[in-house]
């Protein structure tokens, strides 16, 4: 079906917004706080609203669909087990630590905690990391652009090739988002976040329902797709009888350890949100409010994967321009692609297996289920994710960039009207770079999976550090400089050494020439290059912080636990206390644990 005028009003009023939003809250950007901080004035329940709306980015909605359909319901380890037990960790143990110290970043609390080396090191790997993350949503927009031929007609029109229309959405993407966090900071970025938080859960809901009635409810589904794929545990003793390829302590250790609290306890990306509340309590409890819409987000963004492979594969011609209802199904499986080169073939791993394009899960199913109107709401549903992990992403880049690399070794005692300014020039460099970055996701089949890789050499030895670093007063700045190093050492030695089964070796591993192993998965790979990163980081930093002198008691009051004064909120309700709220949050994602088990 093409889209009517309904839904391209949809989709405008939705850009309309976003940029009115940036327009109205200019007028209150007035310092260098209100722009990278918001000044530090947001209420709690929005905080914890954008907490979890700059996560709803393209690996959310994209890269957690398309792991659905490859992997199954055991996806949803990334909610029950990879996110909601660290997201209760930040809330009640280390956002005193960030908001208290009143540091202005992640890299800048490693300074007051360690030493400025340290801080630089971890500025530049985040940096770089923000990054991809963003080029990933703008990579995601412009496939789902292409996949929905919706630009094709006016394309022709113009005698404009239509390879042209990637470049074309990659680029009007960027310019979105460059506008509006250019003109209101992080406070644009925080309400616009909101909004896109409804917009997507208003956009999923219908296309879960439809599809799960179309091919029979619950237990239809059970019988359409492969065995395990309804299970999160079952079969998980071992990596050859779980549909994830790795095994229960891989998943553990890998994903529910080091990857989890590495990105929720440590990425500047989401304790920014954080960071931003009112006050201390605020603070804590954004991520135990983000936790409980977060943990049945599995049933919008999961379910749709696994219908996609639910529907019978029907071989059907390639989609002609101009009429986006044709689905290409020629080799895939269900609703799920073959990935194409650039003469329009199958592409084939080295067993001469078609690589299925599991990124066009969603916009297949999208195609499929929704009539005008809905259409228009669905797509604007996504769209509003890209435009949330971009704009997540650009806000700490911008932040991180100016107050840990700029002010710190380039221009340290300008007024802050200049770092205002660079904060805004941060913004263009920083969304020009992403772009670069979303080309190099085209080289993935799964954006889940590269995004895994990239948590696993920044995240995983980062929380290692800050593990020792606010629990463990002895540790010293040069055993955490020397840690991060030799962690990120360790994950690219541990990457280039390994190889998925049927990857070729290049950005996938393998390129060091010697393949030591073969994991069954991509993602089984990440979870261990998360592992040894770790646990390399952790062995590190304790045996040289034990050789080196470390920083007086007097030095560490606020930066580390045992010298830190606990909150006292007893004067609030239940619902108001962080530690009411996280027990509350614990108990229901265990009754989901046993549920679908």
């Amino acid at each position: 079906m093409g889209l009517t005028t309904i839904d391209w009003v949809i989709m405008l009023v939705y850009f309309v917004s976003v940029l009115g939003i940036g327009v109205v809250l200019k007028r209150f950007v007035k310092t260098s706080t209100d722009f990278f901080l918001a000044g530090r004035s947001i209420p709690a329940w929005i905080c914890g609203l954008a907490f979890i709306s700059a996560n709803l980015g393209a690996q959310e909605v994209i890269g957690m669909a398309a792991s659905g359909a490859k992997y199954g319901i055991a996806t949803s380890h990334f909610y029950w087990i990879g996110a909601i037990p660290a997201m209760v960790f930040v809330g009640v143990f280390m956002m005193p630590f960030y908001y208290g110290s009143r540091a202005r970043s992640v890299p800048e609390y490693l300074r007051l905690r360690f030493d400025e080396k340290t801080r630089g090191l971890n500025a530049v790997s985040f940096a770089t990391m923000t990054v991809f993350s963003s080029g990933i949503s703008m990579y995601a927009m412009a496939r789902l652009i292409e996949t929905l031929h919706i630009l094709d007609l006016p394309f022709q029109r113009m005698n404009l090739p239509a390879t042209w229309i990637f470049h074309f959405s990659v680029v009007v993407s960027a310019l979105i988002v460059l506008a509006y966090i250019f003109l209101g900071g992080l406070t644009s970025a925080i309400y616009n976040e909101v909004l896109q938080f409804f917009l997507i859960v208003a956009g999923f809901l219908p296309l879960v329902w439809l599809g799960l009635r179309n091919v029979g409810g619950w237990e239809g589904l059970k019988r359409s797709v492969p065995a395990g794929f309804t299970h999160s545990w079952q079969g998980m003793q071992s990596a050859s009888t779980n549909p994830l390829g790795v095994e229960w302590f891989g998943l553990v250790m890998g994903l529910g350890f080091v990857l989890s609290f590495g990105y929720w306890c440590t990425d500047f990306l989401v304790v920014q949100r954080a960071m931003a509340a009112n006050s201390m309590s605020a603070a804590r409890r954004t991520p135990l409010i983000a936790a409980f819409p977060k943990m049945f987000f599995p049933f919008l963004v999961i379910l749709p994967g696994l219908i996609a492979i639910s529907v019978p594969t029907t071989p059907s011609s390639a989609p002609q321009p101009g009429n986006p209802a044709e689905i290409r199904t020629v080799a895939g499986k269900g609703l799920i692609p073959p990935k194409l080169d650039e003469s329009g073939h199958a592409l084939r791993d080295r067993n001469g297996q078609p690589v299925l394009d599991y990124d066009l899960a969603v916009p297949n199913m999208l195609l499929r289920y929704f009539p005008t109107g809905i259409l228009g709401l669905g797509l604007t549903a996504l769209l509003a994710s890209f435009m949330s992990g971009m704009a997540g992403n650009v806000t700490a880049f911008n932040t991180v960039w100016t107050y840990d690399i700029y002010q710190s070794y380039i221009r340290p005692n300008a007024r802050d009207e200049h770092y205002l300014w660079m904060g805004r020039l941060a913004t263009v460099f920083g969304i020009a770079l992403s772009v670069a970055a979303a080309y190099a996701a085209t080289r993935f089949n799964n954006i889940m999976d590269m995004l895994q890789l990239v948590f696993a050499f920044v995240n995983a030895p980062l929380f290692a550090t800050f593990l020792l670093g606010m629990f463990w007063k002895r540790a010293t700045g040069h055993g955490a400089f020397f840690g991060l190093l030799s962690g990120t050492s360790a994950a690219a030695l541990h990457h280039g050494l390994t190889l998925p089964v049927g990857a070729v070796a290049g950005l996938k591993g393998g390129w060091l020439g010697s393949i030591v192993h073969n994991y069954p998965s991509e993602m089984a790979q990440n979870f261990w290059t998360a592992i040894f990163a770790w646990t390399t980081c952790f062995a590190v930093t304790l045996v040289v912080s034990l050789a080196t002198r470390p920083r007086p008691d007097a030095e560490l009051t606020g930066l580390v636990y045992a010298l830190t004064e606990r909150p006292k909120e007893h004067h609030l309700p239940w619902y108001g206390r962080p530690a009411s709220l996280a027990v509350l949050v614990l108990a229901v994602t265990l009754v989901l644990n046993i549920i679908f088990r």
